[in-house]
């Protein structure tokens, strides 16, 4: 009698404990999704841009993630500024460059990547991200709060003018768009033109309202911003292999579990070169495009522009550590 009263208070202890979980997990609130905005400068239509989407596509398909993108400066027009944001904490995934990184955070050797005439074959990106400098670079920005965690190809870099440039002495005295640090600067120097650092989304008003005499930027972005209409002039100098270095909060990955930042990196990185080869097979159609628009393309010596930027670094004006540019290409292999 006494083992049948037990039974029974048993099996009323079970009922109510699985009636307790099953209430409990009815009532319980849904695990908090990962917010993370991608904001870039870029128009929507641009590779980098593209890749931010199909990245944000694939997180919030997983279910864990609630990402969103911010194209064209919708967020803001100044790269660096949501890089600032990034470091302080904000959960942004910002496409930067190497060049602006390494003059916005004080690593000269890294700006090696966006130097003039360095790197000129898209390829080596893939290998990149294994070598010790690129490693150490990477530690270097986690100590200022931010995480690198791909570098993509975003195309050579050419110069869209109103007035046709063939060579070098062409553009002395243009007024022309371009990166705002060490490399944009000593390209202008020796190159002779004056560089106006304003935000992208300026650049086609000013070159329309004759303040600028052009730009210099990758195709990508010109032609999906119709940049025919106001520069018919194409001079293919390619004096940088563009690199959209992502970078995003350590404190956004930190609040994210090991799976989540596993899947959040290895996505970035995947797409990161997915559309880097995208974009090199897309270019083609956006010379095209441009051509159709009316613009002219000259192919330019580019040995002339290479002989032009070597005092760049035969007085080491960008800073680099000795031998340098030695030691990467022997990291790639080249």
């Amino acid at each position: 009698m006494l083992r049948k009263q037990i039974t029974l208070v048993l099996l009323v202890a079970l009922i109510a404990f699985a009636g307790c979980t099953k209430n409990d997990q009815a009532n319980a609130a849904p695990a908090a999704k990962i917010t993370v905005t991608f904001a870039g400068t870029e128009g929507a239509a641009s590779t980098q841009s593209m890749m931010m989407q199909s990245v944000a596509d694939v997180l919030n398909a997983d279910g864990r993630f609630d990402a969103k993108v911010l194209v064209a400066g919708a967020l803001s027009g100044d790269t660096n500024a949501l890089v600032t944001q990034a470091k302080m904490g904000v959960p942004l995934v910002v496409p930067s460059d190497p060049g602006r990184l390494s003059s916005q955070f004080n690593i000269p050797d890294m700006g090696i990547l966006m130097a003039p005439y360095i790197l000129t074959d898209p390829a080596v990106l893939e290998k990149l991200p294994d070598t010790e400098l690129f490693k150490t670079w990477s530690s270097q920005l986690e100590k200022e709060g931010l995480y690198l965690i791909a570098d993509m190809y975003n195309g050579f870099r050419n110069f869209y003018t109103t007035r046709k440039v063939v060579h070098v002495e062409d553009l002395a005295g243009m007024r022309i768009r371009g990166f705002g640090n060490a490399i944009g600067n000593g390209l202008a120097k020796y190159l002779g033109f004056a560089n106006i650092a304003i935000g992208f989304g300026e650049v086609f008003p000013a070159i329309q309202q004759k303040t600028l005499d052009g730009t210099e930027v990758q195709v990508s972005a010109a032609a999906p911003n119709s940049f025919w209409e106001v520069t018919p002039y194409i001079a293919i100098t390619k004096h940088f292999m563009l690199q959209t270095a992502f970078v995003c909060s350590t404190r956004l990955l930190d609040g994210m579990d090991e799976s989540a930042r596993n899947f959040f990196l290895t996505t970035i990185r995947q797409k990161a070169v997915e559309y880097g080869k995208k974009g090199q097979e897309m270019e083609d159609g956006y010379y095209q495009q441009m051509v159709d628009g009316g613009c002219e393309i000259t192919e330019v010596d580019i040995k002339e522009f290479q002989d032009a930027v070597q005092p760049l670094y035969d007085n080491n004006e960008l800073g680099f550590s000795p031998n340098l540019k030695e030691n990467l290409f022997k990291q790639l292999g080249l």
